[in-house]
């Protein structure tokens, strides 16, 4: 459709702006429909800078900053990947093209098996989808090499250190539930993170436990 693509393009430009534009994880984007991870009344909007709201009273982040993070994450083809809170989904597809397993957890029913349908309707055979409390991550199931949380952290959580390899990086949001919080970006260091705050956001808090209804 011509809005999509022009709304691409203007999607590249601004990346370019920012001096941001991984070939690899063009390719990646550019093969991943963005308006088929979002309902019809928003598909305009796909490549909009803000968050577009999605099923479950949920949103997802503007397609610049979902594109900085997965950057910043700097996947590489043998890569496990673990992602914290599924959303639409796109971002999980996304990173499949760039890794070699996502492992992603939803706590609402509806939005894991959207995903799972969009996955397998793009012939995704890489990610795989939990319903889960991904408050505390995936105990027994790491070590991962990157984890990725879209959900924000009081603050930086003991499970990230656990469930990481050694020399995995992890990215989160850290800080109160209202207000902004940092874009954290923590790499594993033996028994420690070294710590480096990548920019500014402002998402909802990470809640525990599944959804009741959802």
């Amino acid at each position: 459709m011509e809005e999509d693509r022009e709304g691409f393009a203007a999607f590249l430009l601004r990346l370019r702006g920012k001096g941001m534009v991984p070939k690899a994880l063009i390719a990646a984007i550019e093969a991943t429909p963005r308006r088929g991870f979002l309902s019809p009344p928003h598909g305009g909007v796909a490549w909009s800078e803000r968050m577009v709201p999605i099923e479950c009273g949920e949103a997802i982040e503007g397609a610049d900053i979902q594109a900085a993070i997965i950057a910043a994450l700097a996947l590489e083809p043998a890569m496990r990947i673990m992602e914290i809170g599924t959303g639409s989904g796109y971002s999980a597809a996304v990173m499949s093209r760039l890794a070699a397993r996502v492992v992603t957890i939803e706590r609402y029913k509806t939005l894991a098996e959207q995903a799972r349908q969009r996955f397998e309707a793009l012939g995704i055979e890489n990610i795989i989808v939990r319903h889960a409390d991904g408050s505390g991550g995936l105990p027994g199931e790491g070590p991962f090499d990157r984890i990725v949380a879209w959900a924000a952290f009081e603050s930086i959580p003991r499970f990230l250190l656990e469930q990481l390899s050694s020399g995995g990086v992890a990215i989160a949001p850290i800080g109160p539930e209202e207000g902004e919080q940092a874009v954290v970006k923590l790499t594993k260091v033996g028994s420690r993170f070294e710590r480096e705050d990548i920019g500014v956001i402002r998402l909802q808090p990470m809640l525990s436990g599944m959804a009741a209804v959802l």
